[in-house]
């Protein structure tokens, strides 16, 4: 059994459910499609990835998607963005066999 006075930093560094990890996000990083400069501040894409992933495994709706994954309409907008322009097609493509857990 552990002690309060045991625990470290690492151990306070809380995944929450769904959440990509460091390995999963570092797969996946590679195939999101970079920025485009202008216009206004883009958010987060590991965020923004985290809240879509946190949606469809939870099965729930666009709107009752968690505060800490930002606005809903923004990851409903970029996840459509995604979805056409083959961006998980590439994922699925690209990751193959080491398919991180997150997206079974």
């Amino acid at each position: 059994m552990w002690q309060l006075s045991s625990i470290t930093d690492d151990d306070l560094a809380i995944i929450r459910r769904y959440d990509l990890s460091d390995d999963e996000w570092q797969l996946l990083a590679r195939y999101l499609p970079r920025s485009v400069t202008g216009g206004s501040r883009r958010s987060e894409d590991r965020l923004v990835l985290n809240g879509i992933v946190w949606t469809i495994r939870a099965g729930a709706a666009w709107h009752d998607v968690p505060e800490r994954y930002g606005s809903w309409q923004t990851l409903y907008t970029r996840f459509r963005r995604w979805a056409l322009d083959g961006t998980f097609a590439a994922k699925g493509t690209g990751v193959g066999a080491s398919r991180p857990s997150c997206l079974s």
